[in-house]
């Protein structure tokens, strides 16, 4: 496997190609947009200053990593000729399975199929496709230059020999796979979002403010973020879109999302991509420093 196209040129499309580009793979980066692709080869671009700077890469690194990467904005043109596929587009079930589709017309036969998905499950993405077999679920954690898991997650009819492989591949990555089922939320979502969620639930009961409940998980519980600020990192929208996805899958109120969240979303107030939610990114130097860390 050394031909790689991703799909998405966002904050985990970008983060994901930057790594297989960094560790020899060739890739293929795709997006409808070409701002999107300008704005994430820049990202890219920072990043590998930033490692230059701290002396981790060499500049010959960095110019390596950047020549791997071929962009384009056609799928059908974009994954010629490639061995693995990685959608990490937006958490929307109707997009992915769109993709897809395309995917399984426009893709080499043999070639692995793998989503980003944080809570779709694979087994529906996969049913909408030909090789079902060929189709698996590479969640990758933001940012993905700096973090090491890989959530790997089986359909129903993902064969054992793509897992294998995948788990091979995320290991060549530095990364440490970790695979799971296909459930609603799969572990890492299934865990981290009704804790976010509680989080929001008694900022809106009044129990205490922002501060106070991210101070007190981040000081109590050794957390290195509090919960309301790592919302804010996620994206507000991308919260209340798994919670849905959690609690349309389990018809369980305990995944219901909190009403505050709820709206903070219909006011566009996403988080640091938007510059406000919980915290104020345009206003605060501190939250403005933290917004920058993860551009």
């Amino acid at each position: 496997m050394k031909n790689v196209a991703v799909i998405g040129a966002g904050t985990m499309g970008n983060g994901i190609a930057h790594v297989f580009a960094q560790n020899n793979f060739n890739v293929h980066l795709i997006d409808i947009s070409q701002d999107a692709i300008d704005k994430g080869l820049k990202t890219i671009t920072n990043n590998l200053d930033r490692l230059v700077a701290k002396e981790k890469i060499s500049e010959s690194v960095k110019s390596q990593t950047l020549a791997n990467i071929l962009t384009f904005t056609e799928i059908a043109k974009g994954v010629k000729n490639c061995d693995l596929i990685v959608e990490a587009a937006t958490e929307n079930i109707d997009l992915k399975l769109k993709i897809f589709k395309e995917l399984d017309k426009e893709a080499p036969q043999k070639a692995i199929l793998a989503s980003n998905t944080s809570s779709i499950s694979i087994t529906k993405i996969a049913a909408v496709t030909s090789r079902p077999e060929n189709v698996i679920g590479m969640h990758f954690m933001n940012p993905v230059p700096i973090m090491q898991l890989v959530e790997i997650i089986k359909g129903y009819n993902t064969s054992e020999e793509v897992t294998n492989s995948i788990v091979k591949l995320s290991e060549k990555l530095g990364k440490v796979p970790v695979t799971v089922n296909d459930y609603p939320g799969f572990v890492a979502n299934r865990i981290l979002m009704p804790m976010l969620n509680e989080a929001i639930e008694t900022l809106y009961n009044g129990v205490a403010g922002v501060y106070e409940i991210d101070t007190v998980m981040k000081l109590g519980m050794a957390h290195p973020m509090g919960p309301l600020q790592l919302a804010d990192f996620i994206g507000l929208d991308v919260c209340l879109s798994i919670l849905n996805v959690l609690y349309d899958g389990f018809k369980n109120p305990k995944y219901a999302p909190c009403p505050l969240l709820v709206n903070m979303v219909q006011a566009g107030k996403l988080g640091v991509k938007s510059g406000e939610g919980f915290y104020d990114y345009a206003t605060s130097k501190k939250a403005e420093k933290i917004a920058k860390q993860f551009s």
